[in-house]
């Protein structure tokens, strides 16, 4: 069984030298960044959003994450959809695999996180789907009878124009807010396909030339084993070129001719 909520918030506020309260917040991807990064000091924390607010954001922390898991061949795949929702359990099991790794592979020392990251702030981010509390400003209650003072419908005002302005900027913002977040999915989802497509054109010529040459290797065998070709040198030669290997490599035990790839 992992580490509990507690032991995994106090470690990484320790290691990562943030506030975080919630494993929720963990769902920017940012914190996951930074973790990697303390492994091997090669990740762009430049690139990385430590105070993302935004789902596209947060898209663009776990390609950072992803990219740098393909450089140093991590064989584990990030539920991106699941974990920019920032739901407990998701990012829970992710964290606790996380600090598995981390145990496995932190070469130890000191790690700078505040000076690796610019001095930017990681703790303020806040949990999509959550209500934050308000500031209210205290107000000297008006003497029955009389109006509103001067400064009060003045505030009042104020804070109704903003808001009016506010609300009529949203649907603008939320539009490029999509647009933006969109494009991003859309280039990852292409990264995908093209990495699947030249897999699958490598596998293909793997064998095109692994079956010429299992052809090659059935056509020697047969004629050194007639011995009534005045070419068995050259076969033989042949032979030993395609059964050479380097040095330190051994054949597998157990597997037979038909199972070699070249």
């Amino acid at each position: 069984m992992g580490e509990s909520r507690t032991e995994l918030l106090a470690w990484l506020n320790d290691l990562l030298q943030v506030g975080y309260t919630k494993i929720e917040q963990c769902g920017t991807g940012a914190a996951h960044c930074q973790i990697i990064d303390s492994i091997y000091r090669d990740v762009p924390l430049s690139k990385v959003k430590f105070n993302a607010k935004h789902e596209y954001e947060y898209v663009a922390n776990f390609k950072i994450l992803q990219n740098s898991f393909d450089k140093h061949k991590i064989d584990n795949a990030i539920p991106v959809e699941r974990l920019l929702k920032c739901k407990f359990q998701d990012n829970l099991e992710f964290l606790q695999w996380m600090k598995k790794f981390w145990d496995n592979y932190f070469p130890g020392g000191n790690y700078d996180a505040t000076g690796r990251r610019g001095g930017k702030a990681g703790a303020d981010t806040p949990v999509r789907g959550s209500t934050q509390k308000l500031a209210t400003t205290t107000t000297k209650r008006p003497v029955a009878g009389a109006g509103p003072t001067k400064a009060v419908r003045s505030s009042v005002g104020a804070r109704t124009t903003g808001e009016a302005a506010a609300r009529s900027a949203d649907p603008q913002r939320n539009s490029e807010i999509e647009a933006e977040y969109q494009k991003a999915l859309q280039d990852m989802q292409n990264q995908v396909l093209e990495a699947k497509i030249t897999v699958e054109q490598v596998e293909k010529e793997r064998e095109f030339y692994f079956l010429k040459l299992r052809e090659i290797e059935i056509y020697v065998q047969q004629q050194i084993e007639t011995g009534k070709h005045p070419e068995e040198t050259v076969l033989t030669n042949i032979a030993n070129i395609m059964y050479k290997t380097e040095e330190g490599f051994e054949i597998p035990q157990g597997e037979g001719a038909e199972e070699e790839t070249f």
